[in-house]
């Protein structure tokens, strides 16, 4: 499931607008005969652990939003004239080349340090991003479950991973899964505890000091002259 989750992860905010595919009634009451497709990117957009998040996060990150935006307009301030003076010192006849150089290198060098700083300061509003998308992550393989056992279904297809031309309305069980996943998580954390570590992390961490462990353990037995 978390390899299935990936594409949803990595939209961000663009999964807002991922539409719900709802079957009809009709449909829903014919049975799917053991296939159903499912958008998860669609499930995580419109659940309601990530919609309320999503609605919350600016209201509770509100200063670090603030600071983010103050500085933004502080660096383009910052540019402008630069970036002015550099086009028109472009422009002008016989133009030093090497002068104009040393000013791209000095805006490039301002912009990219201007990007950082503001990634920084955004940093928490990231993180509570990544905890409430890791908590519906770990609660949507029950949800594609528990629908799939009451639809009787023994193989689930989700059009983002695949190459699905079409699938009648009957095989749709993207609100069924939906509905399951605001069942088992009707709302998500959206402050992570002190010291929290997206699973990324924590895995990443977890394997460089298995590999640390392995490498410091003392060689096996000998097997020459056996």
């Amino acid at each position: 499931m978390k390899k299935i989750l990936q594409p949803v992860l990595a939209a961000g905010l663009m999964l807002t607008a991922a539409p719900v595919l709802a079957a009809s009634p009709a449909a829903s009451q014919q049975g799917i005969k053991g296939v159903g497709v499912v958008s998860l990117p669609a499930v995580v957009a419109n659940s309601n652990a990530y919609k309320t998040a999503e609605a919350q996060r600016p209201v509770t990150y509100k200063a670090q939003y603030d600071q983010a935006e103050t500085r933004r307009a502080q660096i383009a301030a910052q540019l402008q004239p630069l970036i002015t003076k550099f086009n028109a010192d472009r422009s002008a006849p016989n133009a030093n080349q090497q002068a104009l150089q040393q000013q791209a290198v000095q805006i490039n060098q301002i912009q990219q340090s201007g990007q950082q700083e503001l990634q920084q300061i955004l940093a928490p509003v990231a993180l509570s991003r990544a905890y409430v998308e890791e908590q519906i992550e770990d609660k949507l393989n029950d949800a594609v479950q528990n629908a799939a056992k009451k639809r009787g279904v023994t193989l689930i297809l989700d059009p983002t991973q695949g190459a699905i031309i079409y699938a009648d309305a009957q095989y749709n069980m993207t609100q069924d899964v939906l509905d399951e996943l605001n069942t088992l998580l009707p709302s998500a954390q959206l402050v992570p505890p002190a010291g929290w570590e997206p699973r990324a992390v924590r895995e990443q961490k977890a394997a460089e000091a298995q590999q640390a462990g392995a490498a410091g353990q003392p060689a096996g037995p000998s097997t020459q002259g056996r």
